[in-house]
């Protein structure tokens, strides 16, 4: 039997020759001075050799408890190079199937329906936030444990709801590669919970009638581009999410109907809102200079993009209002203070007009034509009452008054 001084005895000939260990096991000697570990056995008959790596890399000892790992191979009936060749191209897949590349793939189809802005978040939580730490690991091999030490490290840093949106992505690309065959569970089911609760952040907003008069006239007064001055003037009448606003489509707009249809981005439900008067001649003042985009707001590089998701929030800031004070999403809080407090309509029309997940008494979701004569009224209301507002000399005055009644 071989030893680990015979093998290193052992010099290179004119001609490959081998020398024997035990039970199969041979080491193999080039001309060029490479020892090769060597399994020969007999297969159905026929004499075949496997590969069990280069000594001194594959010490004896390892290459015998190889050889004796092939020949139980061998022994329960399948050849030991099959076997080799089968685990050797598992292995590959593993590799190729990493959680980099499952979430890539993921992510080709799921960009379909973001926004530009939302598909460069995600790509940056997959590659830079997960990626750094999971990323090349065989999404089938990922832990709990694994996703959780990347999670925590986003938490590390302060950006607890981040880690929430990092934790629910990868939920994602889980469920895809469950779905693809390459994944059998999702680890980021187990994390439910395991995070910081992040602080709720409310949106800065102007809803007091005596600050929201003087934001009016500012709009009304901006001298930027015209397709950014309607935004800002079209922002509080609707009142829908920012990324709802920029990502406008004409072919959404009914101005005859005096309607805008389209899917609210948050439930993904289709969605009515009606359009004032007021809303209509903006749109219509604006359609000569867009109308050949598929966006109302195009963007300012490109027609064929919609505006950027920071263009209303930097007019506000240079308007003079920063960040703790208005914000796009602001003109949301701005209407349901006021809708209520002040024109006294009811709140669940107010709901069903924000796009929240408004329920009947029975429990049932309220459908997007629900209490939509009602919301007509409210919407031109609010246009209107918007107009005095900004024109009133006793702002005061038409602050307190209100509606007859809450059933308004």
């Amino acid at each position: 039997m071989l030893t680990d001084a015979k093998l290193r005895a052992l010099k290179p000939k004119t001609s490959v020759y081998r020398v024997a260990d035990s039970n199969g096991l041979c080491i193999e000697v080039s001309t060029a001075g490479t020892r090769l570990w060597r399994y020969r056995f007999r297969f159905n008959g026929k004499a075949s050799m496997l590969a069990l790596g280069e000594y001194p890399i594959v010490s004896l000892a390892e290459a015998r408890r190889s050889r004796d790992e092939a020949r139980a191979t061998l022994a329960a009936g399948v050849s030991p190079v099959a076997a080799g060749q089968a685990r050797r191209a598992t292995q590959a897949e593993r590799a190729s199937n990493t959680f980099a590349a499952v979430g890539s793939e993921y992510m080709a189809q799921r960009v379909r329906t973001l926004t530009p802005g939302s598909a460069k978040r995600e790509r940056r939580l997959l590659e830079r936030d997960l990626g750094l730490h999971i990323g090349n690991m065989p999404i089938a091999d990922v832990t709990a444990k694994a996703l959780l030490s990347a999670l925590r490290r986003i938490e590390a840093r302060g950006a607890i709801e981040t880690a929430h949106r990092a934790r629910s992505l990868a939920a994602q690309v889980f469920r895809y590669a469950i779905a693809t065959g390459r994944a059998e569970r999702n680890p980021a089911a187990d994390l439910v919970g395991a995070l910081a609760t992040p602080e709720t952040q409310h949106f800065a907003a102007v809803t007091e009638p005596n600050d929201v008069a003087p934001l009016l006239r500012a709009i009304h007064g901006y001298r930027g581009t015209a397709i950014v001055s309607a935004a800002l003037k079209l922002a509080p009448l609707v009142f829908v999410r920012p990324g709802e606003l920029r990502t406008m489509r004409w072919a959404d707009v009914d101005t005859k109907a005096a309607e805008w249809r389209f899917t609210a981005s948050k439930t993904s439900t289709p969605h009515i809102v009606p359009l004032s008067s007021q809303a209509i001649a903006i749109l219509d003042e604006l359609r000569p200079f867009t109308a050949t985009s598929e966006f109302v707001f195009p963007g300012a590089r490109s027609m064929r993009r919609p505006m950027s998701e920071n263009a209303v929030n930097a007019a506000l800031r240079g308007l003079g209002y920063d960040g703790n004070t208005m914000t796009g999403h602001g003109f949301r809080a701005m209407a349901r203070t006021i809708l209520d407090e002040v024109l006294g309509f009811r709140p669940d029309f107010i709901e069903q007009q924000l796009a929240h997940a408004v329920r009947d008494p029975l429990g049932r979701a309220y459908n997007r034509t629900a209490h939509l004569p009602e919301r007509r009224k409210m919407m031109q209301a609010w246009a209107d009452y918007l107009d005095n507002l900004r024109a009133a000399n006793n702002v005061v005055a038409i602050a307190t008054k209100r509606a007859s009644g809450k059933s308004r």
